[in-house]
């Protein structure tokens, strides 16, 4: 496939969202170009993702391949758009809505994808009285059909060669559990089995592969500097094939939108691994897409461009053009302050490289299933950046041997070529972290080397208890605490037991039960089995930790991963004492000759209690709002060298530092709010 050669993305963007109903008058008739790009110059913006076709199917221009939207009042308002863009040095990629169409969807109901389990459209909640169909909601088309991927690439072709943009975003690429005619007979010749939920999604994603594949050649072969993203809401931890026909990444990812504020670090530390030139999606939205009205306080907006730009990542907020085409001052006053930040900050973020001690191989690398990260991958993650522990997140296609410590989170199955290739990390002086059921063949034996032998069945106590001694961390309480999820039952020959499984008096039944909850460990009964171990660097804890962690937030069970990694992994490249809801980031520009660290706070807080979801499921909403202003903040960094200068780079004032009789340089930043830039300068 020939190869882009586009330009860096930039670092402040806009997706600029245009879903249009044809039964709205006057679509773009307070559109005024001056007022558009002099708003955009005063936010700091400097790309802006404007539309070509929205989910509802009508274009913003006078298309020969689609049909333009009914209503617009401004013939070719994208190219009105792309004209004002351009004259003020802002970039203009332009979007292209793909398996959500409700035009096309009634036009060729042939096309539509029919969901295993007779779900045709997106589950946004329906009318009761209505039966699905009737939903307001959009039918997702199947691009196992001809017709609709020519139909796609034919209106990417008219605009890319119309309009002077520097990309294409389309948008809405799924795996609808497709069983339409075409889908069966494709599923038929492939030797797949329709009934099966993993041949399914394998179909999907072939299906999806093919048209993405049909368009990036077609479109790089015409216009080699094109950048070309295909959307689906995450971005999947399937190795950097899975990448090969895009120009660059998009992480979608709105924090107040159903993702979380956990979601995003995790994929961007994943992404920063393959390569690639990649952005990060919030919004201006108090909750998600489609809100119209709703505003994010500036001070979330500031916090979450603060930490992309801290990831590697290039920043983007999502915003919604009223169908008037007026764009509203009051959502970019609140953009503005963030990205006055980031622009300000730019020299010291171009080519910049995270600078990480641990490896995560990825749970949802290794068991693909689920639309966004798994559970096992979010809590190590979460672990980590709490604990301030640089980290990426990797793939089987990673080097190991790059990283001091690989962790396989809960469910990492090992095969013959990945036990030969962890052997080997262990041999050159590389450490691991397992828990679970991580490190087993196919036979459920441990496949590396932890000095210890798996029993023939689980630990039967569910909750179970884990006594630990102050020598794995001197937050281990003297006495048992619970663990509530199933652990493996494991006996030493020949690892160190740091800690120990312990049963309570009997499991909850009808039979018997104790108190509210579950009954209390028994003081006079022997241990079950090894909770924690430790062999010649490798590490093993019998629970599913990470995902218990994510699920429960019990704090000591972090301090028990804390003490194998400070065991293991001692003298850190970076050290706070930022409180746990702060994070921290060190990266180095090799080019510049120095290296930066990045310290941030805005914890998030609960305030939403009650958001309804697509599918009519309820989640709570995690917000930012008022950030206070903390400090001092102390910090403790390890260099190849000293430092020529250590400064702050907003401020562009010296911080005073000092050098530890083990070479590390200490600083101290005596006010930090929301996020701090600290340069070393010639390290």
């Amino acid at each position: 496939m020939p190869k882009t050669t586009n330009k860096p993305l930039r670092y402040r963007q806009i997706h600029l969202d245009f879903h249009t109903s044809e039964h709205i008058p006057g679509i773009g008739a307070d559109f005024d170009p001056d007022a558009f790009v002099s708003t955009l110059k005063a936010a700091h913006v400097d790309s802006i993702t404007i539309f070509a076709k929205c989910h509802h199917g009508w274009s913003y221009y006078p298309t020969k391949v689609g049909k333009p939207h009914p209503q617009l009042a401004r013939p070719d308002l994208l190219g009105d758009m792309v004209k004002a863009l351009s004259a003020a040095d802002i970039e203009s990629p332009i979007y292209i809505s793909v398996q959500w169409d409700e035009l096309t969807a009634r036009e060729h109901p042939e096309w539509r994808a029919m969901s295993a389990s007779n779900r045709y459209q997106h589950a946004i909640p329906a009318d009761p009285s209505a039966g699905k169909q009737l939903s307001p909601a959009w039918h997702t088309l199947c691009l196992n059909h001809a017709g609709l991927r020519h139909y796609i690439l034919e209106q990417a072709r008219e605009v890319a060669r119309s309009y002077p943009t520097q990309g294409l975003f389309f948008d809405i690429i799924l795996t609808p559990d497709c069983v339409c005619p075409a889908c069966i007979e494709r599923m038929q010749c492939e030797g797949l089995d329709p009934e099966n939920a993993a041949d399914r999604l394998k179909n999907d994603e072939a299906v999806n592969e093919q048209f993405r594949r049909e368009t990036s050649e077609a479109l790089f072969a015409e216009f080699p500097s094109l950048r070309v993203f295909y959307n689906c809401g995450h971005i999947h931890k399937q190795g950097p094939e899975r990448f090969s026909t895009y120009s660059h990444l998009e992480l979608e990812s709105l924090p107040t939108g159903g993702w979380g504020y956990d979601h995003f670090p995790s994929s961007a530390r994943y992404a920063a691994t393959l390569g690639m030139d990649f952005l990060a999606h919030t919004g201006k939205f108090h909750t998600s897409w489609g809100e119209f009205g709703g505003f994010k306080h500036p001070d979330a907006l500031e916090y979450e461009c603060a930490q992309m730009i801290a990831l590697g990542s290039k920043c983007l907020v999502g915003d919604q053009l009223h169908p008037n085409g007026a764009i509203n001052p009051d959502t970019y006053a609140s953009i503005a302050p963030a990205y006055h930040r980031v622009e300000k900050l730019e020299p010291f973020l171009e080519g910049a490289k995270q600078i990480s001690e641990i490896a995560i191989l990825s749970a949802e690398h290794m068991n693909p299933k689920g639309a966004r990260n798994h559970p096992s991958d979010d809590g190590a993650a979460q672990v980590l950046q709490e604990l301030k522990r640089p980290f990426d997140v990797v793939d089987r296609s990673s080097r190991f041997e790059q990283y001091r410590l690989l962790i396989l989170p809960d469910e990492i199955p090992v095969d013959a070529a990945l036990a030969v290739r962890l052997k080997s990390y262990l041999a050159g002086g590389g450490k691991i972290i397992a828990s679970w059921h991580s490190g087993l063949d196919e036979n459920g034996q441990f496949a590396i080397d932890f000095g210890i032998e798996r029993g023939p069945a689980p630990v039967a106590f569910k909750p179970s208890y884990v006594k630990a001694g102050k020598d794995l961390d001197p937050s281990m309480p003297e006495t048992a605490f619970v663990f509530y999820d199933d652990a493996e039952t494991v006996r030493s020959v020949g690892a160190t037991v740091l800690a120990g499984i312990y049963p309570s008096y009997f499991n909850r039944s009808y039979k018997h039960f104790c108190s509210h909850q579950h009954a209390p460990d028994d003081p006079d009964a022997d241990m079950l089995g090894a909770a924690v171990t430790e062999h010649k660097g490798a590490a093993y804890i019998a629970y599913p930790i990470f995902r218990l962690y994510r699920a429960m937030g019990q704090p000591l069970y972090k301090y028990l991963v804390r003490g194998l990694l400070d065991r293991l992994v001692p003298d850190p490249a970076m050290v706070t004492d930022l409180p746990s809801s702060g994070r921290a980031t060190l990266t180095r520009q090799i080019e510049h000759d120095r290296h930066i660290l990045h310290l941030l706070y805005g914890p998030p807080q609960i305030r939403g209690k009650d958001v309804r979801g697509d599918d009519g499921s309820t989640r709570v909403m995690e917000m930012i709002e008022d950030i206070p202003a903390i400090g001092p903040v102390n910090a403790t960094v390890r260099l190849p060298a000293k430092p020529k200068r250590v400064f702050d780079a907003m401020t562009g004032e010296d911080l005073a530092w000092n050098a530890g009789d083990d070479g590390a340089i200490n600083i101290t930043v005596p006010r930090l709010r929301i996020h701090s830039a600290v340069v070393f300068e010639g390290a």
